[in-house]
């Protein structure tokens, strides 16, 4: 997280359920699959201010204000605990990045202009040729 950030244990909350995909017969019976869920509005971790900025970042990922996150890719829940909670680390480092630089517009130089309109005369000539042959 950026400046050390950590989160506090208890503003995560963890659900859960039978996964789908490799297991064999124990996909049948062992809860594998992990929903990590991080309400940032009611967070202790956040300053006021990342919370802002976390909510507008991820406004469209959140769900009824609150940010979750699955993951049901391994087989042990033990290891999807430490996937979702990844996962939902690099969903709050990137939001929490500060925005890239604006853009500077340019202007083309007067040289790439020329080029680009002797090419466009060259194409237009080449083209010019090519209609039907008139005999003399």
């Amino acid at each position: 997280m950026p400046g050390g950030l950590v989160i506090d244990a208890a503003d995560l909350v963890e659900r859960f359920s039978r996964s789908s995909g490799p297991g064999g017969q124990g996909v049948n019976t062992t809860d594998s699959r992990v929903e990590l869920v991080f309400d940032p509005a009611a967070s202790t971790s956040l300053t006021p201010t990342q919370i802002e900025r976390v909510l507008e970042v991820l406004e469209s990922s959140l769900v009824q204000g609150r940010l979750v996150v699955a993951a049901s890719e391994y087989r042990s829940q033990l290891r999807n605990r430490a996937a979702a909670r990844e996962r939902l680390a690099n969903l709050l480092r990137d939001a929490l990045a500060p925005a890239p630089p604006t853009r500077r517009p340019t202007r083309p130089t007067r040289g790439s202009q020329r080029r680009r309109l002797d090419a466009k005369k060259r194409r237009g000539n080449v083209k010019s040729g090519r209609g039907r042959v008139t005999p003399d």
